[in-house]
């Protein structure tokens, strides 16, 4: 596919169209759940930015890639035909996981995201593929939607937080416990 142009002024009226030609409202939850997840790839590519630790910046160049797949599928009804998510990338989602488990110490207390430039990002990404998640959910109050796609981001979101602490543990950053202290002590 070749995109020869940027603009089309189909949307100025505040509609967009969908994979299978029907035209929605831009704030149909159908746009705002593939748009969340748009926001995150991007932010992905802003991670990616500078990153010298192949393994991540592999996995997170694979995952850009899948989610324009997960894009894809929350932008097309079911019965269209385009790529969609399947069991077996969480399955490899879950892998990697527990690989990256195995160089960090367990959490016994909450941590405060940050670190590195990049563990803060991937910590944001995570808190935007988890809004990403919320916002499929409020599609499936409308539609049936391929139930692999919410379970990605899901998995997704666990994910990124596991890559964040690795990322700051391989650069040499403390992780920081939240501090309760305060709150409980006002309260």
């Amino acid at each position: 596919m070749r995109i020869s142009r940027v603009y089309t002024k189909s949307g100025d009226a505040g509609e967009t169209s969908l994979v299978d030609g029907s035209r929605v409202s831009k704030a149909d939850p159908r746009v705002v759940a593939y748009g969340d997840v748009d926001e995150l790839n991007s932010l992905l590519g802003a991670a990616r930015v500078g990153l010298a630790d192949p393994q991540l910046d592999e996995a997170l160049g694979k995952i850009q890639n899948e989610l324009f797949i997960v894009g894809a599928d929350l932008a097309s009804p079911l019965g269209i035909q385009v790529p969609r998510v399947g069991e077996e990338r969480l399955a490899e989602m879950e892998r990697l996981i527990d690989l990256l488990l195995e160089e960090l110490e367990p959490l016994r207390e909450f941590i405060l995201p940050g670190g590195t430039q990049l563990g803060a990002t991937l910590h944001l990404a995570r808190a935007v593929s988890r809004r990403a998640e919320r916002s499929v959910v409020a599609l499936t109050r409308q539609s049936a939607i391929n139930e692999h796609a919410l379970i990605y981001l899901n998995r997704l979101s666990d994910l990124l937080f596991v890559m964040a602490r690795v990322a700051n543990k391989r650069s040499g950053a403390k992780e920081e416990p939240a501090d309760f202290s305060e709150r409980w002590k006002k309260g």
